[in-house]
């Protein structure tokens, strides 16, 4: 077998935008085009890859192993491109980031030292706020990039003209539960057992809880209403419910009295980069967009909890 690894975007595409024509449209190239590949991907493979349905397209099993390798693939590419671009040049400036709360934390925090030595005279500025209101800043000019949280079933919008926007990590849901509680089946909590916490709308795991829930066929009430996801561990550690949290959550969580459970069919939460490219981008910006880049390869969803 002798497959084309150039390919596989155009898989990789069909996976994160749902269909052939909302991939050709990602990629700017037709959908006969999109349709093309797949069909010559298909015959190196030997396998069906996708099946089509009134809504989109579903991937085989087949289909979800070679997407997965693509991405293993796309981030290794990003990581060797991010540490290229960081070493060519020596940035100037102060660069005004937009983030969240688990990113930051997890991912870009423990990198700021080792960017100030690499790069001494390039400055992060740290802006954490609601999605909304981030990317109104990233709008109006008042933020130089954001980092944004999807459930990854979300479709992708539009963005405006020279916006781009840079997967940077796909990572499971997790169902947190109370520890001593753990022993019960998971389907078992969800349908009957212990109540689901409630979060505000407009996040990530807002849209996941409910796409998970209404799979479940569970209408009863939610308890409580919480933002952070600190919040809703500490909730579950106090044995008030259980809560849908990323994976990205739970490294180095401090909560003993909780329990993730890997339950199929909860979907992951997507990560992107959003930020304006084109003349007039100052390199400082080019440089901290690979350097945000470079540390999400680099992160091990190994290091969860449970």
């Amino acid at each position: 077998m002798r497959i084309d690894p150039r390919r596989l975007r155009f898989l990789l595409a069909i996976a994160r935008e749902g269909g052939v024509l909302a991939a050709a449209d990602e990629l700017g190239v037709t959908p006969s085009a999109v349709s093309q590949q797949l069909a010559r991907l298909e015959s190196e493979t030997g396998c069906a890859l996708v099946t089509r349905t009134t809504h989109g397209v579903v991937l085989t099993e087949a289909g979800q192993a070679l997407v997965e390798a693509a991405e293993e693939i796309e981030r290794a590419l990003n990581l060797v491109r991010a540490k290229l671009m960081a070493d060519e040049i020596d940035p100037v400036g102060t660069v005004r980031i937009g983030i969240f709360q688990t990113f930051l934390r997890v991912v870009l925090a423990p990198h700021l030292p080792e960017w100030k030595r690499r790069h001494p005279r390039l400055r992060f500025e740290v802006y954490e706020d609601d999605q909304e209101e981030l990317l109104r800043m990233l709008r109006s000019g008042d933020l130089d990039m954001v980092t944004l949280e999807f459930d990854a079933q979300q479709a992708s919008p539009r963005l405006p003209r020279n916006m781009t926007e840079t997967p940077l990590l796909d990572e499971p849901w997790r169902l947190v539960v109370p520890a001593s509680a753990a022993q019960v089946d998971a389907f078992d909590h969800a349908r009957q057992h212990l109540p689901w916490l409630g979060l505000v709308s407009g996040a990530a795991g807002f849209e996941a809880t409910h796409r998970v829930r209404r799979a479940l066929n569970i209408s009863t009430p939610t308890v409580h209403t919480y933002q952070d996801i600190q919040t809703a561990l500490a909730l579950v550690g106090a044995g008030e419910g259980m809560a849908l949290v990323p994976s990205l959550a739970l490294i180095d969580a401090t909560y003993p009295n909780i329990s993730p459970l890997e339950v199929p069919g909860l979907g992951t939460r997507r990560i992107v980069l959003r930020r304006y490219e084109g003349r007039g981008v100052p390199e400082a910006v080019d440089v901290a967009a690979s350097l945000v880049r470079e540390a999400a390869a680099e992160v091990s969803l190994g290091e969860a909890v449970g």
